[in-house]
């Protein structure tokens, strides 16, 4: 990943985690998240004042890994469309693949009633593009154990989506924030990418409101509403007729004229 100089030489400040502490201290797979899109020029101060707090993940020598990650949705595009209309009851579905590591695992999130996301997975074949019976099975489980009722949906690949991301974790622990930059979207036709010096930043706290979030709240930065990366990609390749939710987040990605693009292209290929 080709990084900003003075993020690189900040980030060299924080100090090491390894994986299995991180685990310990805040796997976080039930926690409310904020998202933040913010250009290179503001989370520079942030980033110092962040090292304060938080250890960074670091493996083998590296701080920051690539990720790739195959959403899949159904026909109807109900996971994009029940995020759209703001459902209580909604999921992703998606495989992710560690690059670095070489390992993937199926992960589903969902939102329970208190608007907490949950998020189970499953280690699966590496680089799996298409859900077979056992991953069908799990998903299954899964909406059936947060809400009581079967999925019943036939899932297949609807985008793909890669990025470089850097993990921190609160040195008190019970906190952890991701920083990605780097994204590119993409179908089998097309693809698009975010400015490189672009980054979407997440906070994942107990309640929502964790050291990064006041830091951040102190430097005048805030989160950005409906930043799901998912419905992102979606609107930014074209895959969808409605959009205006997600125009925030498309707005400070740079990614309104591609949509606009898009959105005709895709259009003329339904015609």
């Amino acid at each position: 990943m080709t990084m900003d100089h003075h993020i690189a030489t900040t980030l060299c400040a924080f100090r090491p985690l390894s994986l299995a502490a991180l685990n310990a201290k805040a796997a976080m797979l039930e926690r409310q998240d904020n998202k933040y899109i913010l250009p290179a020029g503001h989370l520079r101060p942030a980033l110092h004042l962040f090292s304060r707090h938080f250890d960074v993940l670091e493996i083998g020598g590296k701080r920051a890994f690539t990720y790739a990650t195959q959403y899949f949705d159904d026909a109807d595009q109900r996971a994009y469309y029940d995020h759209h209309q703001g459902r209580r009851k909604r999921g992703k579905v998606r495989v992710r693949s560690y690059l670095d590591a070489g390992f993937s695992y199926l992960e589903v999130k969902l939102k329970d009633i208190r608007d907490v996301t949950v998020k189970r997975r499953l280690r699966v074949d590496y680089g799996m593009a298409v859900l077979d019976g056992g991953a069908a099975a799990f998903v299954d489980t899964c909406f059936h154990d947060q809400y009581g009722t079967a999925f019943g949906r036939l899932l297949t690949a609807a985008i793909g989506m890669n990025y470089d991301r850097i993990t921190l974790v609160a040195k008190d622990g019970g906190e952890r924030m991701t920083i990605d930059t780097g994204l590119r979207f993409s179908t089998d036709r097309m693809t698009c990418d975010v400015a490189p010096d672009m980054f979407i930043i997440e906070t994942k706290s107990a309640r929502g409101n964790g050291i990064a979030d006041k830091i951040l709240r102190g430097l005048h930065l805030h989160p950005t509403p409906r930043c799901s990366k998912y419905c992102i990609g979606m609107a930014a390749l074209g895959q969808v007729t409605q959009h205006n939710r997600f125009l925030p987040a498309l707005r400070r990605l740079h990614l309104t004229g591609m949509t606009r693009t898009a959105t005709h292209r895709f259009a003329a290929a339904l015609a």
